[in-house]
This record gives C-alpha cells, structure tokens and sequence, in this order.
C-alpha cells in the first residue's frame, strides 16, 4: 500500500527534474530519493530515476507530472525534508534541506541524525 511523507520538492526543483527526465526521453518520470548509509558523517543521499514504484514507497505526485518515491527505510530520515534546486557562480545542483540533520559535513551530501 503505498502513502505519502512530509517531503517538499520546490517549483524550482520539479521543473529541473522534469527538464533531465525530458532530455533523456523518460516520459513518466519517478525520482527515487534515498537515504544510504556512508559518507563522512553516516548517511548519504542518492536520487535517481527509477521505472516503477514499490508497494511500500511513499509517493509524492508533483503537478507536473513527475513521482517522487522514497523506500520505507529513508522516510523517517528525510520526512520534513526540502528538495530544492540551487543555481550559483560554480552552476547547479540538487540540496536537500532536512530538519532531522543533526550533523551534516562540509560538502552536504552526508548527515547524521
């Protein structure tokens, strides 16, 4: 059965989902976000697109037509959580804005909680 997590994709980061799933022609795009152990401070992040969604995820449907899943495992690391898509001076990337951080290191792809 699947239900949903406090989890929040800005507009800025669904539009730039929906542009990569568009150049690479994946026309019913699910974004699987994760929470693996690793990284300098005992959790990483891993987003990727995925074909199907598992009986468990949590699924967030966007209004622009793309799924966010996230496993069973990760949605109490990251429930609260802001997906947000940042553009500066060294270009673009994905940030993840998570409240049950209680450590994070230097580079923002790893925490602990």
């Amino acid at each position: 059965m699947q239900s949903t997590v406090n989890f929040t994709v800005t507009e800025t980061a669904a539009a730039e989902i929906k542009r990569i799933a568009d150049e690479q022609g994946i026309e019913n795009p699910i974004l699987r976000v994760r929470v693996v152990p690793g990284g300098c401070s005992g959790f990483q992040y891993a987003m990727g697109f995925d074909e199907a969604v598992e009986e468990n995820d949590k699924v967030i449907e966007l209004e622009n037509g793309v799924k966010i899943a996230i496993d069973e495992f990760s949605a109490p690391y990251i429930g609260g959580a802001v997906l947000d898509y940042v553009q500066d001076f060294m270009g673009g990337g994905f940030t993840i804005k998570n409240p049950n951080a209680a450590n994070s290191c230097g580079c923002g792809n790893s925490f602990s909680c």
